[in-house]
């Protein structure tokens, strides 16, 4: 034991793999806070509104992150055991799953925006500003999904540095674009929303067609065309017992999440643009937690794929105790930024008080957050232990925290900060049962065949 805690590979793997992955989680989420601050220094409205509109990819994204998340499961595992003809299949059935999700909600947001809108706000000014940036955000979620398994593939791979740099690159071009588009530099008019939507839609073509170039570069993996719509039944079946249970989580998981942005959105305007402040700031800090738990599962993932189930174990172990560290440092940093932050938000006076009191209860927040994120999203995932996190969300989201903020919001009419902190009682409420399960090493499991 003592010579694996000096074991310098594994804290060289975890930097080289966490580092890039945080900053291309970080250069993602500050696309939000160019939205945030760029719409916001316009007009308040705009940013509520892009803010709720922009939950509908919220929950496109859940249903991606179930195909994805199993490529990355069963690839890890794969690559671990050096197995390239089979990642490549499970590479090709992502892809197949991705493009039909993304097909769906392009229909959805270019036909029925309206009705969209509609199930996050009762404001007329918000759903009218969501339409308009929905209809031409829609392209961009043709793409989203497809680009997403390219990335995921190339970190599996590992090439996490190649998908922070794509990732800073479009970015930086995403919020140039927003510049130019929204405040109308270079003699454009300005387009507000719109410009925010089409900023958004040519950052993504771009992701995409250099995700595709580089993976036809050597040491890159890029999906046979010819076995794009080959099934493999066995390899389907794999897939499904992973991206099933993930997808039940992901879905009860993103629909309960959606809603606490609901609940804000008819407590009025001003809670809104709070919520739409404290979610990017929130997501911002996050991505160290999301960094560490990325790393985990293709680490621990590696392990067992190559039958090194102890290690595994033990890489396992000492990931949870980073994951502690890790919600520790994000909370300090809640505490430190959010002074800087309230200074500079341009919101009105009982927006910027309801932001206070958020940044308070994330804080709290942050420690749960992160030990659940490493630790189901990372460590029990690399094992094909799905399931669990189905069942923690099904009990402590939507059997505790939901209802909570419905009664608070709807009958009771609780102050904004209080119902703002039921939404975020779960993550505090797994801890226990999470610290149990992990005990119990269901997750140490070869996936591979």
């Amino acid at each position: 034991m003592k010579k694996m805690e000096r074991d310098t590979v594994f804290y060289k793997k975890l930097f080289e793999l966490m580092i890039p992955i945080m900053l291309q989680n970080l250069m993602l989420a500050l696309v939000a806070v160019a939205d945030a601050f760029m719409l916001g220094g316009v007009d308040q409205n705009y940013m509520s509104a892009v803010s709720l509109a922009t939950q509908i990819q919220f929950i496109q994204n859940m249903f991606l992150t179930a195909a994805t998340a199993s490529l990355g499961i069963l690839g890890a595992q794969y690559w671990g055991k050096g197995d390239l003809k089979t990642l490549d299949d499970i590479f090709c059935m992502a892809l197949r799953l991705c493009g039909l999700v993304s097909v769906v909600f392009f229909a959805a947001c270019m036909f029925i925006p309206k009705y969209l809108m509609i199930l996050f706000t009762n404001e007329s000014v918000l759903i009218g500003y969501g339409v308009d940036y929905l209809r031409i955000a829609a392209f961009s979620y043709l793409l989203t999904g497809i680009s997403q398994c390219y990335l995921v593939i190339m970190k599996t791979s590992e090439h996490a540095k190649t998908t922070a740099i794509i990732s800073s690159f479009t970015v930086c071009i995403n919020i140039l674009l927003n510049a130019v588009f929204i405040y109308g530099w270079f003699g454009i008019a300005p387009m507000g929303v719109k410009g925010a939507a089409l900023a958004t839609l040519i950052s993504r073509i771009l992701e995409l067609v250099i995700s595709v170039v580089i993976s036809y570069m050597p040491g890159y993996i890029y999906p046979k065309l010819a076995d794009l719509f080959r099934r493999n039944r066995q390899l389907a079946l794999d897939f499904r017992k992973c991206a099933l249970p993930l997808l039940g989580a992901s879905l009860f998981w993103g629909i309960g999440f959606t809603s606490y942005s609901s609940f804000m959105g008819h407590l009025g305007v001003d809670a809104a643009a709070a919520n739409s402040v404290a979610a990017v700031v929130r997501d911002i800090i996050c991505c160290l937690s999301a960094g560490i738990s990325s790393a985990a599962g293709i680490m621990v993932g590696n392990e067992l794929g190559s039958g090194n189930l102890e290690k595994g174990k033990t890489y396992g172990i000492r990931l949870l105790k980073i994951s502690l560290v890790c919600g520790i440092v994000m909370s300090l940093l809640m505490c430190a930024v959010a002074p800087f932050i309230l200074r500079f938000v341009n919101l009105s006076p009982q927006a910027a008080s309801y932001l206070k009191g958020m940044f308070v209860v994330i804080a709290v927040y942050m420690i749960g957050r992160a030990i659940n994120d490493v630790t189901m999203n990372g460590i029990f995932a690399s094992g094909g232990d799905t399931m669990f996190d189905f069942y923690s969300l099904a009990v402590c989201m939507w059997g505790i925290a939901i209802p909570l903020a419905i009664a608070g919001t709807y009958y009771f009419h609780w102050p904004v900060v209080v119902v703002y902190a039921c939404t975020c009682i779960d993550e505090v409420g797994k801890l226990p049962w999470v610290l149990i399960h992990f005990r119990k090493y269901k997750w140490v499991k070869d996936l591979t065949r």
